[in-house]
């Protein structure tokens, strides 16, 4: 599996830990939703600055998502 598909499955995973939608982790890092869907899919490579908000938004650790 390539590691932007894992990174999607671990972002995937840490949502639903948190217990938030899509929609909500969109809102909160200030991207499109459909913008951050695909990132979960693996079909996005997201820029650094998109990444943080996105760990920002889940209120995790960079590595806890991270495949590497």
């Amino acid at each position: 599996m390539a590691s932007q598909q894992k990174f999607g499955q671990n972002l995937r995973v840490a949502r639903k830990k948190a217990n938030l939608t899509q929609q909500q982790i969109a809102d909160k890092a200030k991207m499109h939703v459909n913008y951050y869907a695909r990132i979960e899919r693996g079909g996005e490579n997201p820029s650094y600055e998109a990444l943080e908000k996105i760990i920002k938004a889940l209120g995790i650790k960079s590595s806890e998502v991270l495949p590497f």
